[in-house]
């Protein structure tokens, strides 16, 4: 499945902080339990991305 196309799986998304200094990105869903850990600076970059793409997405939807 690529990022374009459209899927009728539904998950929850929890993202948080763990004990251990990590943070976790979560997804839980139907036949899904996927912990994700990421140091700071993974996580940061990953904030950073998420960034570019909702301006981009922006963009699109002005058009």
């Amino acid at each position: 499945m690529g990022i374009n196309k459209q899927s009728d799986i539904s998950a929850n998304l929890q993202i948080g902080p763990t004990s251990e200094g990590m943070i976790r990105i979560y997804i839980e869903g139907d036949g899904i339990d996927l912990p994700m850990d990421f140091d700071p600076e993974e996580a940061r970059e990953i904030s950073e991305e998420i960034l570019a793409a909702i301006a981009s997405a922006e963009q699109l939807a002005q058009k």
